[in-house]
């Protein structure tokens, strides 16, 4: 089977994350960068990693890069690509998105209409013809510049991997599924130890813990643009896929995951988002404050992404809301605590030096991801 170069953006600080994930499914890294990670793979790597992966945010099959410092170099550079080897007559193209770093061209509208026309005046000269209907299967693509570097690559996934299709209903500000799954497996939490999200939110910490519990692989339940690729990536490689992600699943685990929120509708939307998942009876979902946060057992694990404050009006309420945080976890018995959030005082507040902190984008906003280690279980006998 023909192997291509794949590139699989992320979340910016969680490149080495994806990394173990990529190189766990059996496929050779060959480049780690800021936001993205490439590696080879054919096109079953494609329908798996898709379907596997909890922390990419989509894959992209690369056609090539070159520099362009001027759009006619981008236009020429464009059309020398090997369009056709995916593209057929009837085949609907367009450049989704362009972004550029450090590089002088920048506008992303007039890259994406560049490169539009240099891939049409390359089909033209291959199939002969003037004019394409483009009522067939979707081909967009997306490039990349940075220091007059073009990278062009063909999207495989279509809507983002986050979207594993069970969240209909979200709460304020919620967490990306992808960048909740990353900082899970940033933590050495596993299905059968407790985790408890005292902000739940819309369920989204706790429905990717159960999803991983319960061995459901994130993309087993949506589906893919390269799916309609007949001709490229054979129908029985993804039903092949789907079908290993099935027989994986192990719904009747036993869990002890919790989520907890002040507000009863929430609560609601995360029940329902769960029960979409599939896992919802594998979490308990309750209506509580932080300031209740307690738990009778040993050696938990607290998930969280906190109010930031990014509004005025509530910032005041910010620094008595992490000295509980903080108080409510000093009363757990050998607990470790996780959080994401911008705010700069968190430490602070909490009235500990986290063990670590890793910086993270969550978009654009830049974010801590604090990690306050506990102590070991002891080994079972």
């Amino acid at each position: 089977m023909e192997r291509f170069e794949l590139i699989a953006p992320c979340h910016f600080g969680l490149e080495a994350v994806l990394k173990r994930e990529i190189t766990d499914l059996g496929y050779d890294v060959t480049e780690v960068e800021d936001g993205r990670v490439t590696f080879a793979g054919d096109a079953e790597a494609v329908c798996r990693v898709n379907v596997y992966s909890r922390t990419a945010e989509r894959i992209l099959i690369k056609l090539g890069s070159f520099h362009a410092e001027t759009f006619e170099e981008l236009f020429q550079g464009t059309k020398a690509l090997p369009l056709e080897q995916w593209i057929p007559k009837n085949g609907r193209f367009w450049v989704a998105k362009a972004a550029s770093v450090k590089s002088a061209l920048f506008s992303p509208s007039d890259i994406q209409s560049i490169m539009k026309k240099a891939m049409v005046e390359r089909l033209k000269g291959i199939y002969g013809i003037e004019w394409f209907p483009e009522d067939g299967a979707d081909f967009p693509f997306r490039v990349f510049l940075k220091n007059d570097e073009v990278t062009v690559g063909l999207d495989t996934t279509g809507e983002s991997l986050h979207k594993r299709g069970y969240r209909k209903l979200t709460a304020k500000a919620p967490i990306a599924e992808n960048l909740a799954a990353a900082l899970l497996m940033l933590t050495p939490w596993h299905g059968d130890r407790i985790l408890v999200d005292p902000f739940c939110g819309s369920g989204t910490f706790p429905i990717e813990a159960a999803m991983m519990a319960a061995h459901m692989a994130p993309g087993m339940n949506r589906s893919f643009t390269a799916q309609t690729w007949k001709d490229a990536i054979p129908e029985s490689l993804w039903q092949d896929t789907f079908e290993e992600a099935r027989e994986e699943l192990t719904l009747d685990v036993e869990t002890d995951i919790q989520g907890y929120d002040i507000d009863p509708e929430v609560i609601k939307t995360a029940r329902a988002n769960a029960k979409l998942a599939g896992v919802d009876h594998l979490i308990h979902f309750q209506t509580r404050g932080v300031e209740q946060l307690s738990h009778p057992k040993k050696y938990g694990f607290l998930i969280m992404n906190p109010p930031y404050g990014e509004r005025l009006e509530e910032k005041e309420a910010l620094a008595p809301l992490y000295r509980t945080i903080g108080e409510r976890y000093r009363a757990l018995d050998s607990w470790s605590m996780y959080m994401i959030t911008s705010y700069e005082d968190a430490e602070k507040e909490i009235g500990r030096k986290a063990d670590k902190n890793r910086k993270i984008y969550n978009g654009m906003l830049k974010t801590y991801f604090y990690q306050y280690m506990g102590p070991r279980p002891p080994k079972k006998k």
